[in-house]
Order: structure tokens, then sequence, then C-alpha cells
């Protein structure tokens, strides 16, 4: 924005110098105005984007810990089924236990989930089970016995997190009704489920400090909770209103709630499993989920504070200039000229990226849109590269976000380093994907060129422990319009170069995949 004076100056007295005065000040104060709502309006919508990213990846989560959840379940449930079938045609003789000794041991090795198998008979004493530390045991108080015993149904039940009797360890246990010919109860044959199998299942997710993963049944009762407090085993929290008003009504859904165990405002997605009377949920602590957008609010805010600050000094001076009448024309011409230089240099800084050196997002779209103007009128081609950093990610977990940028400036200066001519433009797309923008280039160029872009990154040999290269890899995705026709638009470019993008990711990355075949 040019805040020189872009009229000739008033002639001497035409103008009371008040006046003027207080019209400059007018001006600066409604160009800080204007420079704080344009700024509280972006990190409006950045907090905005930064909740719904973070609703989407908390609801991908979710939709695995529940997938999880009932394929562990099902699998074992499975191995129980041909466990009842055995002991309701073989029954306990000596063939039989050997049979389901057998079959407990080798479902037991092929499951890592099951801790042991157990058989009980119709009074609730132990017959057989996987364990080498086999005990005689009662289980007739057990609340999976009473079920079965109670109940005719032959469906799995699945019960509350208990320690194991022989292990005195905590176990879920899956259970099914074994039956006398006539159909009387004949005992239950039940699967152990390790508590640390699941534990080191919701270990790999990242949900903070303060995240909570739970598994629980449809009546309330825990099971599971991450981190892992005893005292919440098999406690109720049918009374809670996150269960009651939520979770006991819909299948699946999204709610932001404050906790009633720590106080801690969460944003939490849940969902039933499929086959099976259980529930998880996930939740992410609100304030952690905000961080980086209130860190970011905090370097705005002295951003703008600076510029504020400065806008006021140069209307100071400009105030200070006009009250002296004497050299009001020098003195408007300077403020004019500086101003100028200002502008250009924000100009400058505007169009490029802070970390990587390379032309920002803005710059990008606005050549883009240029160069498809002066391809379509000279009926020239126009191609495009999009390069996305594989398993950046995984770089930031294992290494720091502040690796994550030196890399970043490492793959710049590459890209840079690549010969192009002087129309030619690359830039930070977004995060860690760049674009290189190529006037008058067919898509066989633009593959020679993606692919010494690709190899002059992998040259750089930048460890990344968790790409299975060992060192840091990209992938590229081109296309081109040869030539660009009328109504062609460059969402039609960006979209194709990303498909081909796509594409590289899915052959394995660290390749170059193009949107149309080379002529």
């Amino acid at each position: 924005m040019n805040l020189g004076v872009t009229e000739p100056p008033p002639e001497p007295g035409s103008r009371k110098p008040a006046a003027v005065a207080n019209l400059a000040i007018a001006f600066v104060l409604l160009v800080c105005a204007l420079f704080i709502i344009v700024d509280l309006v972006q990190l409006g919508v950045a907090r905005r984007e930064q909740l719904s990213d973070s609703t989407v990846a908390l609801t991908n989560v979710a939709r695995a810990v529940q997938r999880h959840a009932d394929d562990t379940i099902k699998s074992a449930d499975v191995s129980l089924i041909g466990m009842v079938k055995l002991v309701e045609n073989e029954g306990y003789t000596p063939s039989g236990r050997e049979q389901l000794a057998s079959l407990m041991g080798q479902s037991a090795t092929a499951l890592g989930q099951v801790h042991a198998y157990f058989a009980f008979d119709e009074y609730g004493r132990s017959v057989i089970d996987s364990t080498p530390l086999y005990a005689q045991l009662d289980v007739s108080g057990r609340e999976y016995f009473q079920f079965h015993r109670d109940h005719a149904t032959r469906d799995a039940y699945v019960g509350p997190l208990i320690k194991s009797n022989t292990t005195n360890t905590w176990v879920i246990t899956v259970s099914r009704r074994v039956n006398h010919e006539d159909g009387s109860f004949a005992g239950v044959v039940l699967a152990a489920l390790d508590l640390e199998y699941f534990r080191k299942f919701y270990d790999t997710f990242d949900v903070g400090k303060k995240g909570v993963i739970f598994l629980g049944t449809n009546a309330g009762t825990t099971l599971v909770r991450r981190p892992l407090y005893e005292k919440y085993v098999g406690r109720s929290m049918a009374d809670l209103p996150m269960y009651r008003d939520h979770i006991a009504q819909n299948a699946a859904g999204l709610m932001t709630m404050k906790s009633v165990v720590d106080g801690e405002v969460r944003l939490t997605a849940y969902e039933h499993l499929q086959y099976y009377p259980l529930f998880i949920f996930v939740a992410l602590s609100h304030d952690e989920v905000l961080a980086g957008w209130v860190s970011d609010t905090i370097m705005h805010a002295c951003g703008i504070g600076i510029l504020v600050l400065t806008l006021a000094f140069i209307g100071w001076r400009l105030v200070r200039q006009i009250k002296l009448r004497a050299q009001t024309e020098i003195s408007l011409r300077e403020t004019r000229d500086s101003l100028n230089e200002l502008n250009a240099t924000l100009q400058r800084l505007a169009l490029e990226d802070g970390l990587t050196g390379l032309a920002n997002r803005r710059h990008f779209d606005l050549a883009l849109q240029e160069e498809l103007s002066r391809a379509t009128r000279n009926a020239s081609s126009l191609a495009l590269i999009l390069i996305d950093v594989d398993r950046f990610k995984q770089y930031n977990d294992l290494y720091g976000h502040a690796a994550g940028d030196e890399c970043l400036r490492q793959i710049g200066r590459a890209v840079k380093a690549v010969p192009r001519r002087s129309g030619d433009l690359a830039a930070r797309y977004g995060g860690e994907e760049l674009a290189v923008l190529l006037p008058g280039t067919d898509v066989a160029t633009a593959l020679q060129i993606a692919e010494e872009l690709r190899g002059k990154i992998a040259a750089l040999n930048i460890p990344h422990a968790g790409n299975p290269i060992g060192n840091v890899t990209v992938s590229a995705g081109i296309d081109a319009l040869t030539p660009v026709r009328a109504g062609d638009m460059p969402e039609t470019l960006i979209r194709q170069a990303d498909l081909a993008l796509y594409q590289a990711k899915n052959q394995g990355r660290n390749r170059v995949c193009a949107a149309t075949e080379p002529a």
C-alpha cells in the first residue's frame, strides 16, 4: 500500500496546516486500524482451519482405533467358535482335551493379542487353558460366566477389564457359551486379550500429552484408557454427560466437552464397533490443538505492533514536517519516496518465502495466471512440476521442526541450483510441497527437469530414519498444457499435476510421474 502523497502539494496558504495535519493523522490511524482488522480476520480464519484440520485427523484416528478393536476381537472370537464346536462334539474326553489344548496353543501363537485361552465347565471350574501356569480355578463368580449361565444366547460376550488369576495381568475377556446336547449350559470357553497389546497400539498415535484414547462397553463400563489409570478400570461412565447425551444416543459423532475427570476441554470423536457391543473415543486437548495457533498469534501481534509503531512514527514525522511549513514540498517528496521504497520492500517480501528463499504461494498464483494468459495468446505450452518431500511428518517427528526447516532450506537451495530459464519460477507451494512453473515446456522436457531435481535432492543425503531408503527423497507429479487453449484454467493444470504426484506416492515415492504420456 502506497502511503505517499500522490497529488501535487497544495499551494502555500491554500490549506491551513492544522487541517492538513489532522487529515494525515486520520489517514495513519485508518491504515493502522485496517492492518489490525485484516490480521484479526486472518487469525480467525487460521483458528477455524486449525480446528477443522484437527477434527479431520481426530476422526481418522478414531476410525482406525475402532477398526483395530473390531478386528482384534473378531479374530479372537472366530477362534472361540472353533473351540466351542470341538468341545460340544468331543466333550472333555482325553481325546477332546488333547485336541482342545492343541487348538488353544496354535491359536494363542497365531494371535498376538491373545494372552491365553481357557475352558470352564458348567460349575465354573477350569478344565484346560493354554498357559504353562495351569491352576485349578473357580470362575463361577465372574461376570462373563454368570452371563452365559443365565442367558441362552450363543453370541460372544465381551466382559470388563480384569486381572488374570494365573498371571496377574490385565486382560479383556471374550467368551462364548458351551451347551450340552439338550441345549443346557455346559460351560464357557474364553479368550483373554492382553491389555498391553491395545496399549502398544494406542501408543503409536500422537494425541498429545493430554489426549485420551478410550475403549468401553456400550453399557458405559471402562475397558481400556490411555493413559492407563487403574482407578478407572471397570468404572462406569453411564451417568457422565458425554456418554449419556452423545455416545449412548449415536453410532458416531464429534463433540467438544469439558472433562469431569481433570477439567480439560477436549475435542472428542467417538464410534461404536460394528460387530461387538463396544465403543471407542479419541480426544485431543483443545489447548494443545490450538498451541501452534496461539504462538502464531503472538508472533502476528508483535509484527502488527511493530508495523503500527512504524506507521505511527512515520505519521508523526509527516505531521511534524507539515507544521514546519518552510520545507513542506521537500518533506512531502521525501516521505513519498520513503514510503514507495517501503512498499517495494514489502511487495518483495510478500512474494518470497522466508524459509526457503523461493517464491511464495501468492507469487506462484500470480505467475501461474500471468503465464497461462501469455501462453493462451501465443498458443504455446505451459508445464508444472509439483514436488513433495516423502514422509516429511515422520522427519519432523524424529528430528524436530528446526531440523525440518533446515531440510526444506537445503531442498530449496537444490531447486535453485538446477539451471532454468529466466521465465521459469520455483515456489514453495505449501508445507513441504514445492512447485516449478515452466513456460514453453512440454511434458518430456518437464520430466527431464523433474528427474534432475529429484536426483539433486536425493544426492543431498539428508539422513531420514523414517524413510525406507535412509535419507530424504521427494516425489514429483507433472502435467503440461500443450498448447494452452482458451478456457484452460490454472486449477486444471494444478489438479492434473497433483494427481500425478499422488500416483508417484502410491507407486512407492522417490519417483516422478506425469499426468499425460510425453509425446
